[in-house]
């Protein structure tokens, strides 16, 4: 949709999925050139390996399962030699996939954050609880 409203009026904009192969080649591009200030990339071709000091606001618009992944790929522009603030914004709209996906997140996080920030955590989870980690 976004590639093509950017193509529809004429902005310069990089593209990293899955099947791109010159990976390097578009990043540097985005990295480079001050006129392209759109660099669409789904959350798992570009959630490892990448430095985008280049961009200041990440949007995501397609939650992932995992808020890990979410966090890995925002952390590319959060990255060494990153001068500005870093803005992230997440489009979610109501009664969507993307909202239940929002809430398994922050279900996750929830569990994950009493196992590593409570000293006895099972006394407040339940066995259907850690069951849930594993789906």
């Amino acid at each position: 949709m976004l590639k093509e409203y950017f193509d529809n009026n004429k902005r310069k904009y990089s593209m990293l999925i899955g099947e791109t192969r010159n990976r390097e080649e578009v990043v540097k591009q985005f990295q480079n050139d001050p006129e392209n200030r759109f660099f669409l990339i789904s959350l798992k071709a570009g959630g490892v390996g990448l430095n985008l000091t280049a961009a200041d606001y990440v949007f995501i618009l397609d939650p992932w399962w995992n808020p890990a992944a979410e966090m890995q790929a925002i952390s590319r522009a959060h990255r060494i030699g990153q001068t500005e603030k870093v803005f992230v914004y997440r489009y979610i709209s109501v009664e969507t996939v993307e909202e239940k996906i929002v809430k398994l997140q922050e279900r996750k996080s929830e569990l994950a954050d009493l196992f590593i920030n409570n000293n006895n955590p099972f006394r407040q989870i339940s066995r259907e609880d850690i069951m849930d980690l594993f789906d």
